[in-house]
């Protein structure tokens, strides 16, 4: 035996329309602190974009360019999300690596120069609290500040679907691969901002 983990993991969820229109979703797990040493957030960043393609059997394919990361369809030029960054930060034990998003066909045109996807670590007495937080994104499908319940339903079970299961397995395969186990988990949804739930 290794006294690798393999009990259930929690992993803490939400996902939430805002007032103003835009999403908000936040997602986290905390690795046991004897397999939490390759953990920073430049290695959440890599294995997240790894992933993504993964994931998707490579119908997106994360791109670094010049001015950050594209999420580009297949092999075309056609960029579904772009990022500037990742830019560094640190506070207090918390360690992150901010995407900002900057455009991509699926952010609605007047509002592609706001959003942020956040990677961060935080030691905290149980492990490394390891979180993923999208915030201020306005998504095409949404339309506008103030969507009808139509686009709301479309985006709930096509886009909002798809963030939160990679988000959430992305979460389960970095416990497995670190911890042991079979990756299960058990989502437990917080309220961490006011909102309408996707």
């Amino acid at each position: 035996m290794d006294g690798r983990q393999t009990a259930r993991h929690d992993i803490a969820f939400q996902q939430v329309l805002l007032a103003d229109g835009s999403i908000f979703s936040i997602q986290w797990t905390i690795i046991p602190e004897s397999h939490a040493v390759p953990l920073s957030p430049p290695f959440l960043v890599d294995r997240y974009l790894a992933y993504i393609r993964r994931f998707t059997l490579s119908l997106i394919r994360p791109a670094v360019t010049p001015l950050g990361i594209e999420f580009r369809l297949l092999d075309t030029r056609l960029s579904l999300l772009n990022f500037a960054g990742p830019f560094f930060s640190a506070q207090g034990a918390a360690r992150t690596a901010t995407l900002n998003i900057c455009g991509g066909c699926l952010v609605q045109p007047a509002h592609c120069d706001r959003g942020q996807l956040c990677f961060s670590t935080e030691a905290v007495t149980t492990g490394m609290k390891v979180t993923l937080e999208l915030s201020d994104y306005c998504p095409l499908l949404l339309g506008s500040p103030r969507p009808s319940r139509l686009r709301k339903l479309l985006y709930r079970f096509t886009q909002a679907y798809l963030h939160r299961t990679v988000a959430v397995r992305f979460l389960s395969l970095l416990w497995r691969e670190l911890a042991g186990g079979d990756g299960s988990a058990r989502i437990i949804r917080v309220r961490v901002r006011d909102g309408e739930t996707t």
